[in-house]
Order: structure tokens, then sequence, then C-alpha cells
């Protein structure tokens, strides 16, 4: 049992790479081996748009085409039984980084036919954790769940299932009064990280365990069912 999770963050140790971790965490606790990778340490492109993926009898049917820094990761998620995706929202959507990931991962797998059917060669669950400045209400009003929702429903077609974990109001920053940040109060901030981030961090770890233990229970029935 493999969970990967994809950090889309710059920051390697801020908001969504500590919910990535209780995640992973999580999953090991129940019996999972777990890595992290942080896409800010790759170099890579979006889509090309070559089609070799779309090539019926071609060497790269299924499977993307273009070489470069991601490509390995993407083999490494081939194979991988859960995979748990962790961006900040920046202008109401995901990283540049990370859509740019996403072009990759997903449209290799993605069947030009009426129903735009899946290559992939299992069902694992998808789990997206979206971390933002904005606090709850703001989001809803803003439209994000609905930006969001479309793209995690569409990869969840695409691999077997998704959900999401939105985390708001996160705290950015550890002196505020070194910035011009007039929209937001550091005490209030503050009452909250301390308040609300920890549960946070424990509904990440439940997602990860509970990834470990569908996966582990999936793959006993399957070694008992007859052949």
């Amino acid at each position: 049992m493999n969970i990967v999770a994809i950090n889309g963050s710059p920051r390697k140790n801020a908001n969504t790479a500590t919910l990535l971790k209780k995640a992973l965490e999580g999953a090991r606790q129940n019996g999972a081996q777990t890595e992290l990778i942080h896409l800010y340490d790759l170099t890579y492109q979006g889509c090309v748009s070559c089609f070799a993926c779309k090539l019926p009898n071609g060497k790269s049917h299924g499977r993307c085409a273009h070489k470069d820094e991601l490509k390995p990761l993407l083999e490494k998620l081939h194979h991988a039984d859960a995979i748990v995706l962790g961006s900040p929202i920046y202008f109401g959507n995901l990283t540049g980084m990370m859509r740019s990931f996403i072009e990759r991962l997903a449209f290799q797998y993605t069947v030009y036919d009426t129903h735009y059917s899946s290559l992939f060669p299992r069902k694992i669950p998808i789990g997206f954790i979206y971390t933002m400045n904005l606090d709850e209400k703001r989001m809803k009003e803003w439209g994000y769940v609905e930006a969001l929702s479309g793209l995690q429903n569409r990869l969840g077609s695409i691999f077997g299932s998704s959900e999401g974990l939105y985390v708001t109001d996160t705290y950015q920053f550890k002196d505020y009064s070194k910035y011009d940040i007039t929209a937001f109060s550091e005490p209030l901030k503050a009452k909250r990280r301390q308040e609300f981030f920890p549960q946070d961090c424990e509904k990440a770890y439940d997602m990860g365990a509970r990834f470990a233990r569908e996966g582990i229970s999936n793959d006993f029935n399957a070694k008992i069912e007859p052949h």
C-alpha cells in the first residue's frame, strides 16, 4: 500500500505541507508506505499538446511522452494506491505548478470517446487539500468551491474517487506588522490558527488513515476472492 502526497506550494514547511505531512502520518499509522513530493523542486512544463498519449498503437498510448523532471513522478504515480494533492489557492485557483502537473497527470489517461473514459488501470482515491487566506464565508461568496470542485470531480472520474478538504483563513506570516496587510487582523489570525488549524490537521490525518485502511482492505479482499 503506497500513498504519495504532492505539495503544490513553494513553501516546504508552511500550511499546505504541514497538512500533507499529517495525511501521510495517518496513512503510515495504518500500514501504508508514504512519500511527499515538492513540485517546486522539479523543472517541468504543463501539457505540450503532442497527443502521443492518444495514439492507440503508439509506444506512449495512455502515458505522457514528454520527457522532463516530471516524467519519473508520473511513472511513480501510475503505481500508487492513493494520491493526496495539496495546494494553496492563488487568485481563486490552484498554483500554476499544480495546474501544470495535473494537466500532465490526468490528460494521459483521458480517452476521447463519448464517455471521456479513463485508461488508468485501477480505481484509487484522490484527496485534495486546499489552503487559503480567505475565510469560509468569502470563499463561498467568491465561487471558490465551484471553481475547485469541477477539477476535483473530473480527477475522481479518471482515477476512481475524489474528496476535498478546504482549510480557510490561514495564518500566513510570522510578523504581520512587516507587510502591507490591512485586510486581516493578526491577533484573530493567530487565534484561529491556535483553535482551528489543529482540527484541520486532524481532518488531514483522518483522510490519510482512511485511504490506507480502505486500500489495505481492498488488497485483502482481492487476494481472497476466487479466481
